[in-house]
């Protein structure tokens, strides 16, 4: 399989790129961002972008690629409504219509959360709900991964201050979570595998829910 990560120095896209490496039926893998991955790998390529709203720089080299991995974000902490909408929604979009249009056999599979729904009350969950509806109507095969909390179980730690102070101390009570409360929390080699398992499927769901995910990358 040839792969593109989005988010590969975030804390969930880091857990990613370490599984897509680790396995033996993945052939090449394109870290789309805007700093590199900073892992070193025969099998991995950076492709550096200022702006995912602007990809013409970069477009030729977005071919060709069995799937899209997206697990770049916004936080949802302490981030403005309009902020929020336009990494969630805009940006996404652009990178899977972009890919769509060179790769119209790719399987996106996204990085969703717990809950979301265009018509909830908690703007989170709602303009996670707006990225989801939007990407299910693009011509290319997409799968939704609502996860819950999630751990960091391979040394991936969060570029996003506040977070990395507190995995520390949630870490711990996280692990016991995965194994207690299975529909909640998973961990970040669980999110990788499951969606590993999801490119391998000629038939994936359209979207999984956090005990699949957790089934899925057992």
């Amino acid at each position: 399989m040839r792969i593109l990560i989005t988010g590969a120095t975030g804390l969930v896209g880091q857990g990613v790129l370490r599984e897509c490496l680790a396995a033996e039926d993945v052939a090449h893998v394109a870290a789309l961002g805007r700093r590199p991955s900073g892992v070193t790998d025969p099998r991995l390529e950076d492709i550096l972008v200022p702006d995912f709203g602007d990809l013409d720089a970069v477009a030729t080299r977005l071919q060709p690629f069995d799937g899209c991995l997206y697990c770049a974000g916004a936080p949802p902490l302490g981030t403005p409504e309009a902020e929020y909408r336009r990494v969630t929604v805009d940006l996404t979009l652009n990178v899977a219509r972009t890919l769509a249009v060179r790769n119209p056999g790719l399987t996106f599979v996204y990085i969703s959360g717990l809950g979301s729904d265009p018509r909830s009350r908690v703007m989170q969950l709602r303009v996670k709900g707006e990225a989801e509806q939007a990407l299910a109507a693009l011509p290319i095969r997409t799968v939704m991964l609502r996860t819950g909390g999630i751990q960091p179980v391979g040394g991936e730690r969060s570029p996003h201050a506040a977070l990395a102070a507190m995995y520390p101390v949630l870490g711990p009570l996280m692990g016991l979570g995965v194994r207690a409360l299975p529909g909640l929390v998973t961990d970040t080699g669980r999110v990788g595998r499951a969606m590993l398992a999801v490119l391998r499927d000629p038939d994936p769901p359209p979207v999984l829910e956090n005990a699949e995910i957790n089934r899925l990358g057992r």
